[in-house]
């Protein structure tokens, strides 16, 4: 806003501070070159866009090569037998699966004990409870003393989730992701 005769003109210098030319060696001066660099010709101490000898020497690390050297040759352990699954073993660890998941099924904790994919659901339940009677029915529903449900609702304690902050969102590479807030009650 204003004038232009109210506005500072920017002036640059004329000539070139002589921090401008770092990178470059002015005229005369020595060129500071690496000991390998140092052993090459002129032509060959120059960028190139192919992997001319001169580059591939400069590559070269005779530490590394050392080191290799060193170690010697691999040793390979020729006697060692492949497996290959057939179809008895497939059938077996289908069938040892199966039997697995019947036990797993058919289980039936004891007194006092529970199944631990049963330990949020007892806990959100008495956290709805609103009287001793109810969590006495829960106590006997999921076979458990009051006592002990007492003590365990003491010790342990699980979120719940704010129903109200659930948000699904999908990325671009479609994956769908669930968010919410849980509450400590």
């Amino acid at each position: 806003m204003g004038s232009a005769s109210s506005k500072v003109t920017r002036k640059l210098p004329k000539t070139k501070p002589s921090w401008s030319s770092a990178r470059t060696p002015a005229s005369g001066e020595p060129v500071v070159q690496s000991p390998k660099q140092a052993n090459l010709p002129p032509e060959a101490q120059r960028a190139s866009e192919t992997r001319t000898e001169a580059i591939e020497e400069d590559s070269r690390d005779p530490h590394f090569l050392a080191k290799l050297n060193q170690l010697g040759p691999v040793k390979v352990d020729h006697h060692m037998r492949t497996y290959q699954a057939t179809a008895s073993h497939a059938r077996h660890a289908y069938e040892t699966r199966k039997q697995s998941e019947l036990e797993a099924r058919s289980f039936r904790p004891s007194k006092n004990h529970i199944l631990v994919s049963s330990l949020g659901d007892l806990l959100n339940e008495c956290k709805a409870a609103t009287s001793p009677q109810e969590i006495e029915a829960i106590a006997q529903r999921y076979g458990i003393d009051v006592s002990t449900l007492e003590n365990l609702r003491n010790l342990v304690n699980n979120p719940t989730v704010d129903p109200d902050s659930i948000v699904k969102t999908v990325g671009p590479d479609g994956e769908e992701r669930i968010t919410m807030q849980v509450k400590w009650e």
